[in-house]
C-alpha cells in the first residue's frame, strides 16, 4: 500500500511539472501563427521575423548546461518556478510592445524561461522513477509538451483572430505566471521517505558549492556515455527541429508550390508523429535497453534516405504522398532524441544527471540553430529559383546528419567499451551487453563513470 501510495505521489508531482513544460513548448511555437502580425506590428521584414526563431532556439542552447548545474544546485521545484515565472513576463512583455528590439528582448526572456523547462522534468522523472521506467516518463512527457504545439496552432490562431494580439498574448502570459505558485507548492524534488520517522530526523546533506557545480561541466563531458547523448541528442532532433520551426513551411509553399493550408497540415505532421511515437520509443527503450543505439541508427539511415529521395526527385519535386511519408519519418528524429536522456540517468550519477541532461540537450538546439542558419545562407547564396535553390540548401542538412551519425558511431563503440571493462571487473554495469568482435578493446581499465 505505502508503495502504491508513493507511486501515485510520483505521478501526481510530474503531472503538476509537466503542465510548466507544455506552457513552454506552447510559448516557444506562438509565434508560428502569428508570424504575419508580427511584421505588420513591429514593422519587419522575413528576415528580421527570422531572428525570432534563430535567437530563440540559439538562447535555448546557450542556456542548457547553466539549467542543469541550477538544477543540480537548486533542484527542479525550483528552477521551473522560475521557468513558469519567466514564461509568463516575457509573453506579458511580447503582449504590451510595439517595437522590435523590445520584441527581441521579451523573446529571450521567453527563451529563457522556455531553456530552464526540459532538464528540470528529466530530473524530476529520474527521482522519482526507476530507472527503466524513466524512458516512458520522459517520453511522456516530451509527448504532452507537443501538445502544447498544437495549442499554438489553430487554437492560438483563433484566439488571435477574435481577441486580438495584445489580449491574447496578454492571457496567457498572465496564465502561466500564475501557475508559478501551483508549481511551488505541490511540486516537490525527491520522493518522500518510505519511513515518516526517518523523513522527520535523517538530516538533509549541505547543498554543493558554486566551486563543485561547475566543476560538473568537464567531469560529465569526460563520460563516455553524456558524449555518447550529445551526439544522439545532436543526430536526431535537429531535422524535425529546423522544419518545424522555421523551413518547412517555406519549403513545401515556395519551393514545391503546396497551398499554405496544405502545407500547414504536412508541417502539423512533425508534431502529431512525435506525439504518438514519443511513447512508444519510450516504452521499447526502458524494455529492451541494448537496442538504443541501434534504434537511433535505424531513424537516422532512415531520414538520411527520405532526405535524398525528395532533394533527389525529378522535375518539381515529389507527389504530396510522398513528402508526407518523409515529414513522418522526419518526425520520429523528436522521440529518437529522448534516448540521448536515457543514456544519461544510466551513465551518470543522480547529483550530476541535470548537468549532464543540459550538456546532452546543447547537441540538437545547436544543430538546430546552426541548420536554420545554414539553410538561410545557402538560400540567399544560391541563383536557384524554387525547388532547386532548397536541394542545394538542404544537401547541408544531410550532410550534417551524416556527420551527426558518424560521431554517434564512435562514441557508441567507446561507451560499450567502458561498460565492458566494467562487467569484466564485475562492477555494476547500466546494461549487460555482449562482446562483439567490431568492439574496442580497451588497453588499460576504464572505470565505468570515468
Amino acid at each position: 500500500m505505502s508503495s502504491q501510495r508513493h507511486a501515485r505521489r510520483a505521478w501526481l508531482i510530474w503531472t503538476f511539472a509537466v503542465i510548466v513544460y507544455l506552457a513552454a513548448v506552447f510559448h516557444r511555437g506562438s509565434l508560428g501563427v502569428a508570424g504575419t502580425l508580427a511584421s505588420e506590428r513591429f514593422a519587419i521584414g522575413p528576415a528580421a521575423l527570422g531572428v525570432f526563431t534563430v535567437l530563440q532556439v540559439g538562447v535555448y542552447a546557450a542556456m542548457q548546461i547553466p539549467t542543469g548545474l541550477l538544477v543540480d544546485r537548486f533542484g527542479p521545484r525550483r528552477v521551473l518556478t522560475a521557468a513558469a515565472v519567466l514564461l509568463g513576463v516575457g509573453q506579458l512583455l511580447f503582449a504590451f510592445v510595439d517595437s522590435y528590439p523590445a520584441a527581441l528582448a521579451a523573446r529571450v526572456t521567453v527563451g529563457v524561461g522556455d531553456a530552464l523547462t526540459w532538464v528540470s522534468i528529466l530530473r524530476l522523472v529520474a527521482a522519482h522513477f526507476s530507472a527503466r521506467r524513466y524512458a516512458l516518463v520522459a517520453s511522456v512527457s516530451s509527448a504532452l509538451g507537443a501538445l502544447g504545439g498544437v495549442l499554438a496552432t489553430v487554437p492560438l490562431g483563433l484566439a488571435l483572430g477574435q481577441a486580438g494580439w495584445t489580449p491574447t498574448f496578454a492571457i496567457a502570459g498572465v496564465l502561466t505566471a500564475a501557475y508559478a505558485v501551483i508549481a511551488v507548492r505541490f511540486v516537490r524534488d525527491t520522493p518522500p521517505s518510505t519511513r515518516p520517522d526517518e523523513a522527520r530526523t535523517t538530516p538533509r546533506g549541505p547543498a554543493p558549492g558554486l566551486r563543485e557545480v561547475l566543476a560538473r561541466v568537464p567531469k560529465v563531458w569526460r563520460v563516455p556515455g553524456t558524449r555518447l547523448a550529445f551526439w544522439v541528442h545532436f543526430s536526431t532532433m535537429f531535422l524535425p527541429g529546423v522544419l518545424g520551426l522555421l523551413w518547412g513551411f517555406p519549403y513545401l509553399v515556395d519551393g514545391l508550390g503546396v497551398a499554405p493550408g496544405t502545407a500547414s497540415v504536412l508541417v502539423g505532421l512533425l508534431v502529431f508523429g512525435g506525439v504518438f511515437a514519443g511513447p512508444l520509443v519510450g516504452a521499447l527503450i526502458g524494455h529492451r535497453p541494448t537496442c538504443r543505439i541501434p534504434l537511433v541508427l535505424g531513424y537516422l539511415l532512415t531520414a538520411i534516405g527520405a532526405l535524398t529521395l525528395l532533394l533527389s526527385w525529378p522535375g518539381d519535386g515529389p507527389p504530396l504522398l510522398v513528402v508526407a511519408m518523409a515529414f513522418v519519418v522526419f518526425a520520429c528524429g523528436g522521440p529518437a532524441s529522448s534516448v540521448a536522456f536515457a543514456l544519461v540517468r544510466d551513465y551518470n550519477d543522480m547529483a550530476e544527471v541535470g548537468t549532464a541532461t543540459g550538456v546532452a540537450n546543447v547537441g540538437g538546439h545547436f544543430a538546430t540553430a546552426f541548420s536554420a542558419l545554414l539553410i538561410g545562407v545557402l538560400l540567399d547564396v544560391t541563383a536557384v529559383d524554387g525547388v532547386g535553390s532548397f536541394r542545394i540548401a538542404f544537401l547541408g542538412v544531410g550532410a550534417l546528419m551524416v556527420f551527426g551519425m558518424t560521431r554517434t558511431l564512435v562514441w557508441w563503440r567507446r561507451a560499450r567499451a567502458v561498460v565492458l571493462a566494467a562487467d569484466a571487473r564485475g562492477e555494476s554495469v547500466p546494461v549487460r551487453l555482449r562482446q562483439q568482435r567490431w568492439d574496442l578493446r580497451p588497453a588499460a581499465p576504464v572505470p565505468a563513470h570515468a
